[in-house]
């Protein structure tokens, strides 16, 4: 079982709305980016409903930070075997310090989860811990867009995550 540790959050301090993953894959640590597996519907949703047409990384983010939307990971480290949530230790989190985050951007107005087991880490061992206006966010989890969650095909995933516009800066 490997520790990894997570990448710093993709934002601006006018960030309206986080979108929070559990931890990157394999894949995404090794190339230092969010959402790096190929087969990932990330990048293409994300692009699609931004409506982004930028093919490079550095690219993408910039596009998207300047929308108002946030990336980042629950987890700040774990001890996990592979790529997939279901191979998370739940003795090993440590999640990231989003006291801080939200200090730093005030605006967010909403946090989505990309995926249900990122839902369940922050509203276990983030969610007590927060005060304010951070604890009374709307939250909302939204499929994921790994491959391993082939339940939902790329369109139906898209049309879910349609939400993040309600958030998103012309």
């Amino acid at each position: 079982m490997a520790h990894v540790r997570g990448f710093p959050p993709i934002s601006r301090s006018d960030a309206r709305v986080l979108i929070l993953g559990s931890m990157p894959s394999r894949e995404s640590l090794a190339r230092g980016q969010y959402y790096a597996h190929p087969r990932n519907g990330f990048w293409t949703i994300l692009t699609a409903l931004l409506e982004i047409q930028c093919s490079s990384y550095s690219a993408k983010t910039e596009q998207v930070v300047r929308r108002g939307v946030a990336i980042w990971d629950v987890l700040q480290a774990c001890f996990r075997a592979g790529s997939l949530d279901s191979a998370i230790d739940e003795r090993s989190l440590v999640t990231n310090d989003f006291g801080s985050f939200f200090d730093q951007h005030p605006r967010v107005e909403a946090v989505l989860f990309n995926g249900a087991k990122a839902e369940s880490i922050y509203r276990k061992h983030v969610l007590p811990g927060l005060a304010g206006a951070a604890a009374a966010l709307p939250l909302q989890r939204l499929p994921s867009t790994s491959p391993a969650h082939a339940g939902m095909t790329l369109e139906q995933k898209m049309a879910a995550w349609r939400v993040l516009l309600d958030y998103v800066v012309e």
